[in-house]
Order: structure tokens, then C-alpha cells, then sequence
């Protein structure tokens, strides 16, 4: 062997054998088994959050309308004002956590995307592969040292 040639290996030389990496492949099962179910769960909890939300959004606006409505029959007008202000606070304050959450279930949308569609790899990946053979050198048929 020259002085010149190099015995350690590169990171371009190991890409190949990436697929072949048994524990790699078990902790991507494992950590997609751990994520999976808190993901469904979160995505599961904000849409019932989100449809009380725009259930209470609903009651807000019929209050609203009830208010303005009563405000109208009366013939001494009583000061309504600040409670409207303060419905119409709310209202706002409803439709922007109504907008995170919008925000939020998108983005765990795109998770459980990520996820269905890595699906396929990690199951291809995990399946066992059979054990190479080795020579007398200690070096496997794929050039990987054992």
C-alpha cells in the first residue's frame, strides 16, 4: 500500500450502506411508533377544539344579534355600548385562537403526511436482511469492515 493512500473511510464511501443499517431502522420504526399516536391524539383534540370554538363563535354572534335587538326595543335605550364592545372583543379574540388552531391543524396535517408517506420506506427497510459472507479479510462482499 502507497504512503499516499488513504485507509480511512469517507462519508461518501458509507451513504450506500444506509439502508442496511438494522438499528437505524429499528429506532425510525420506534420513533414513528411513539409520534403516531400523540400526532392522531393532538390532531384529534384541536378539531374538537376547534369545532367548540366555532360553536361558541355562533352563540357569541346570536347573543350579539339577541342584544341588538333588545337594545332596539327599548324605548329609554340603555347604555349597551360597552357590553357590545366587550362581545365584539371576544368575537376577535375567538376567530384569531380560531386561526392558530386553523394554523396548528395544518401543520399536523403535513406531519401525518410526512409520516403516512415514510410509511412504505421504514417498512421496506426494517424488513431482515440475510447475513453477508465474509472472506479471510474481515471485509464483507459490500466493502463495509466487520
Amino acid at each position: 500500500m502507497d504512503d499516499t493512500e488513504s485507509t480511512t473511510t469517507s462519508a461518501d464511501e458509507n451513504t450506500g450502506n444506509l439502508c442496511d443499517n438494522p438499528t437505524r431502522d429499528t429506532l425510525a420504526e420506534g420513533l414513528l411508533g411513539l409520534l403516531k399516536p400523540t400526532v392522531d391524539q393532538l390532531d384529534d383534540r384541536v378539531r374538537a377544539t376547534r369545532i367548540s370554538q366555532l360553536e361558541l363563535k355562533q352563540q357569541i354572534d346570536s347573543l350579539n344579534e339577541e342584544l341588538l335587538k333588545v337594545r332596539e326595543s327599548l324605548n329609554n335605550h340603555p347604555d349597551l355600548d360597552p357590553y357590545v364592545k366587550k362581545l365584539i372583543t371576544c368575537k376577535h379574540k375567538v376567530t384569531v385562537v380560531l386561526n392558530i388552531l386553523q394554523a396548528s391543524q395544518d401543520r399536523l396535517n403535513q406531519i401525518r403526511r410526512m409520516v403516512e408517506k415514510d410509511k412504505p420506506k421504514v417498512k421496506v427497510i426494517s424488513e431482515p436482511l440475510s447475513e453477508p459472507e465474509q472472506g479471510t479479510s474481515g471485509v464483507s462482499d459490500k466493502g463495509s469492515i466487520n
